[in-house]
């Protein structure tokens, strides 16, 4: 994922629900639309189209099963973007073809007045050659997809949006920060982003071994760094967190299992453990997460590991809203700011959230 409808990184497949390789270890497919979203539409890069900041122009479309869109849903909301950009949620199953938008009245998006994701990419280029991805920013003039270069898209929505940021924002993308912060975010996408992916969809022995070693190195170096501060980069939430968390929710849920990352449980490393649950207790967190959406993308969707789609009853999810004892490190979540109000995007009845 980001999530690919397709092939998840291996755009040679076309078997729909096979996710690996036989033999060789898991790359994913990067070649995404790279075209941002500026404050002026200044260039940005050789080769790079930008395009405008301008409130209620764009939808973004996110599933709430996915890590990537997952990020773009709680920047959103921590900036307080909701009447900036209008949001579209597709339902948790794809088949080859696409993302669906099950989830609104009658299976169509009622703003694009599409059934399925694919229809935006190819509202932009009809022989769109690579993987239906989420999150997608889409034009609701001309209704084809503007950008799914992911990172860029919340790393924009907090330099670029600044303008149509709620009072009390915070600042998650701090400038004194950012050296730091991508080198930090770099490794965390690389070994714990993408390294729960590496182990899951492992084509032999040997490339699961070294995807597993990375991992947990990867989340014992991050365990270590969080022993003594409240947050990746100090007092205050950042987007390094926002990144972090969505790989870190999901872990016992699914990658424990489904993804064979079985040297411990998140419940079972301390200090990781009580760091998820703060941000899990942190409005904007919490209330983004659905752990049913979550269950059913992967249980239902990645055929070649789960070949009868059975979604498993548990983990159970109350100890999600068990004291945590971060509080006591200092700092605060959103630094000089304040936190969002409610949840303004309607959630459909028997939602998966907790808290």
């Amino acid at each position: 994922m980001s999530d690919d409808t397709r092939t998840d990184g291996h755009p040679e497949h076309s078997t729909p629900g096979t996710y690996s390789s036989e033999g060789k270890e898991f790359s994913r497919d990067t070649r995404y639309i790279t075209d941002r979203i500026t404050r002026d539409a200044r260039p940005v890069g050789e080769g790079i189209r930008t395009w405008p900041v301008e409130a209620g122009r764009y939808r973004l479309v996110v599933a709430r099963a996915c890590p990537w869109a997952h990020r773009a849903i709680i920047v959103r909301r921590l900036l307080g973007l909701e009447d900036a950009i209008s949001m579209a949620i597709c339902g948790p199953v794809h088949d080859e073809r696409s993302w669906t938008f099950d989830k609104s009245p009658g299976g169509v998006d009622p703003v694009l007045g599409f059934e399925r994701l694919q229809q935006a990419y190819f509202a932009r280029d009809p022989e769109y050659p690579r993987g239906i991805t989420v999150p997608a920013i889409v034009d609701e003039g001309s209704k084809g997809v503007v950008t799914n270069d992911f990172p860029f898209i919340t790393l924009d929505f907090s330099t670029e949006w600044t303008a149509h940021h709620r009072d009390g924002a915070p600042d998650l993308y701090p400038e004194a920060l950012r050296d730091e912060m991508d080198a930090v975010m770099r490794r965390i996408y690389t070994e714990i982003n993408n390294g729960v992916y590496r182990c899951g969809f492992a084509g032999s022995q040997e490339a699961y071994d070294a995807a597993y070693e990375r991992l947990f190195t990867a989340l014992d170096e991050v365990s270590a760094r969080l022993e003594t501060r409240r947050y990746l980069m100090g007092d205050a939430i950042t987007e390094a967190d926002v990144r972090l968390f969505t790989t870190l929710v999901r872990f016992d849920a699914v990658y424990h299992g489904h993804f064979k990352c079985n040297r411990s449980k998140l419940s079972e490393m301390p200090v990781l453990w009580a760091y998820a649950r703060d941000l899990f207790q942190t409005p904007g967190f919490g209330d983004t997460t659905d752990f049913v959406d979550i269950k059913r993308h992967y249980y239902e969707v990645h055929r070649d590991l789960n070949p009868l789609g059975i979604v498993p009853k548990g983990p159970s999810l109350a100890n999600w809203l068990s004291p945590h004892g971060r509080e006591e490190l200092g700092g605060a979540p959103f630094g000089d700011g304040t936190a969002p109000g409610e949840v303004r995007d309607p959630l459909e009845p028997g939602h998966g959230i907790i808290g």
